[in-house]
């Protein structure tokens, strides 16, 4: 075999390891991500006895929309059905999703009590993206395990795609047993009005 013929072959592996390797070192972003949604939460958090609910969800919506991929989100938290909603019906579901995302910070954080929070410098490989791995720590020493899965979007920047609680939980899991259920019995209008029900249960406390 020619060193000309030789190198076409090897090109191709070498270029292939360059891009994963270039992925995993970019998945080191995935972490500060976290450390920035954490930020703007103490921030909140510290001042949160002064704020109202709509300041709270004003102050936080900026740095969850920029956190969670809320439309990919609401398309796995609905399931299966996605696909039979109609155009409209999808985007008020996406829009009342993302409202009752916020709201669900504004309301979980609305005291601060000397709490911090920790964040694994490193993210773990995931089938579908990577692991950031966190933890609440209570001033009492009590901790409370938040894992985030994070997938890489075309333009590069990584987003959050699910929530583990107590860092096995899926969130998205536990709302679409509850999402897919409704949808199929009363349909995409009738989910919409849940969503934001409970969005209104959380601004009134």
């Amino acid at each position: 075999m020619s060193f000309s013929r030789r190198r076409l072959l090897v090109l191709p592996l070498a270029i292939l390891a360059g891009r994963r390797a270039a992925a995993a070192a970019d998945s080191g972003s995935a972490p500060a991500l976290i450390e920035r949604l954490y930020a703007t939460l103490l921030a909140v958090m510290k001042q949160a006895k002064k704020l109202s609910f709509d300041e709270r969800y004003s102050r936080l919506a900026p740095t969850i929309e920029e956190t969670f991929d809320l439309g990919l989100m609401t398309r796995i938290a609905v399931g299966p059905g996605w696909a039979g909603i109609a155009a409209d019906q999808q985007q008020r579901l996406s829009a009342a999703f993302a409202r009752y995302t916020i709201s669900n910070y504004a309301n979980r954080f609305d005291d601060y009590g000397g709490e911090r929070f920790e964040v694994s410098p490193k993210a773990a490989p995931n089938p579908n993206g990577v692991i950031v791995e966190s933890r609440l720590v209570k001033s009492n020493g009590e901790t409370v395990n938040l894992n985030y899965l994070l997938r890489q979007g075309a333009g590069g920047s990584w987003k959050v795609i699910d929530v583990y609680l107590s860092g096995t939980i899926s969130e998205l899991a536990t709302r679409r047993s509850e999402f897919s259920t409704v949808l199929q019995r009363n349909g995409a209008d009738a989910l919409v009005q849940l969503i934001e029900q409970r969005s209104a249960a959380l601004r009134a406390g």
